[in-house]
């Protein structure tokens, strides 16, 4: 069997995230050992291979497991929490990525309370070391080798299966045997697998998985042997997707609407695939309507992945947006923080920064960035891209102004919105670069005619 691990890569990655994998691997002991010594235990252990023997600095080498085990009450709180499935509703106690708190021990981290990078938190000699505290080298003396932790990396129990991947909102996945329909031997997926092999919805995956523990309901995977047919290791050490090549975007995105709006967006303010779209304008110049016609003119192409969030909006809006046919992935209104705002637009943006990086061509709007961190709205920007020789990620905005970065300005002017003049687009504060990658230069001479005019 191959390894899709890279001692490059584990060096690289916090503390918390080592301590998850080892403990999916089954790595004795992983919490006393130093990070050198864990990640060669964890390669040892994917090869196949006895992990080296290695003391830890406090001298103590008999196995945590043997000390007398302390009142679970405590911890009993954090054992409760459950993975809902997306289909029923259905608990998944998946145990071996809960985290370890108070005095209960042996636990790995939550992969499904978006906490993979944070340490586990307890009392005395019970903490484990802080990834971002520089402390990689002290050993959590308190800590044993987890439930399963004896196990092998599959076991005679386990069975391979092969099915496709459903995200849930919270990180986790699925492996659906027969989809859409779930069932009670479909797969269950850690957060962590699902962020070290970048998986997507619609991913067909195999591996072998083994029984529910005690309170599981479900089956969970053991590892990712394959990814639409190739290794997984093939697929998972590819290059990170800020590192790809991109270009300007040159296929343009057609609407095809009759739609005078619309018409009037596509050809005076062109944009493709991997373009960064901002409609911009003060409150009631009708972005969010114009953003909605545009989404009207895309849904159901085929070859296009579609992803609505709304961060920030009226709840009205939320049920206009449902009419029209577009399900929003994440919706939060207005009275939503900032940070949840943000949130629910990181989301949506990963998952078409995960469809991009397969090569296919992804699409996420986002209604609206203003309720966002500076930051955090030019980082949702920035994702997209047009990969050379690859897929695309396109992402058309709303904002009261141009955020930076912008491939493509739609601003809109208030006033003929007002008086009801369509398209209400203010010609002179809008553009695209390099139109005429999209249009042709005799588009692109047009457009700058059409500028001039208005000017």
């Amino acid at each position: 069997m191959s390894s899709v691990l890279d001692p490059s890569a584990l060096a690289e990655s916090p503390l918390a995230d080592l301590h998850v994998l080892a403990n999916e691997l089954g790595v004795d002991g992983f919490r006393r050992l130093r990070k050198d010594d864990l990640i060669d235990a964890i390669i040892a252990r994917q090869s196949g291979e006895e992990p080296p023997a290695v003391a830890t600095s406090d001298g103590d080498d008999d196995d945590t497991d043997a000390r007398p085990k302390r009142s679970r009450s405590r911890g009993g709180r954090s054992r409760s929490r459950t993975v809902k499935d997306a289909d029923d509703g259905a608990d998944d106690d998946a145990d071996e990525d809960k985290p370890a708190r108070g005095r209960s021990r042996g636990r790995g981290t939550d992969a499904d309370s978006g906490d993979d990078d944070k340490p586990s938190r307890g009392r005395g000699r019970g903490r484990g070391a802080d990834p971002d505290s520089g402390d990689d080298e002290k050993p959590a003396r308190n800590r044993g080798r987890g439930r399963g932790g004896d196990k092998p990396e599959a076991s005679a129990e386990d069975k391979e299966i092969e099915g496709v991947v459903e995200l849930l909102g919270n990180g986790s996945a699925f492996v659906r045997l027969n989809p859409p329909e779930s069932g009670d031997e479909d797969a269950y997926v850690s957060a962590a697998q699902v962020k070290r092999c970048e998986l997507v919805s619609g991913d067909k995956v195999s591996g072998p998985v083994r029984p529910p523990r005690r309170s599981e309901r479900f089956p969970s995977l053991v590892r990712i042997d394959s990814i639409n047919g190739r290794p997984a290791d093939e697929v998972a050490e590819g290059t990170r997707f800020e590192d790809l090549p991109a270009a300007f975007p040159a296929e343009r995105l057609a609407l095809g609407s009759e739609d005078p709006t619309v018409k009037a967006l596509e050809w005076l303010t062109p944009f493709g695939k991997g373009s960064r779209v901002v409609i911009s304008g003060p409150a009631r110049a009708g972005k969010t309507e114009a953003l909605r016609r545009i989404a009207a003119a895309l849904v159901g192409q085929d070859g296009l992945e579609l992803t609505l969030v709304l961060a920030g909006v009226r709840p009205e809006e939320v049920a206009d947006w449902n009419e029209l046919g577009v399900t929003p992935a994440a919706a939060v209104t207005f009275a939503a923080s900032g940070e949840a705002q943000a949130q629910a637009v990181e989301s949506a943006v990963e998952q078409g920064r995960r469809v991009a990086a397969r090569g296919a061509d992804a699409v996420v709007l986002i209604d609206s960035l203003d309720g966002l961190s500076p930051a955090n709205a030019r980082r949702a920007l920035a994702a997209a891209r047009n990969i050379t020789d690859g897929g695309s990620l396109t992402v058309l905005a709303t904002a009261a102004l141009p955020v930076g970065g912008e491939t493509t300005v739609i601003a809109l002017d208030a006033t003929l919105t007002a008086m009801r003049r369509f398209p209400a687009l203010d010609l002179a504060s809008s553009g695209t670069m390099r139109p005429e990658l999209l249009v042709g230069d005799a588009g692109a001479e047009a457009i700058a005619a059409a500028r001039a005019e208005v000017a």
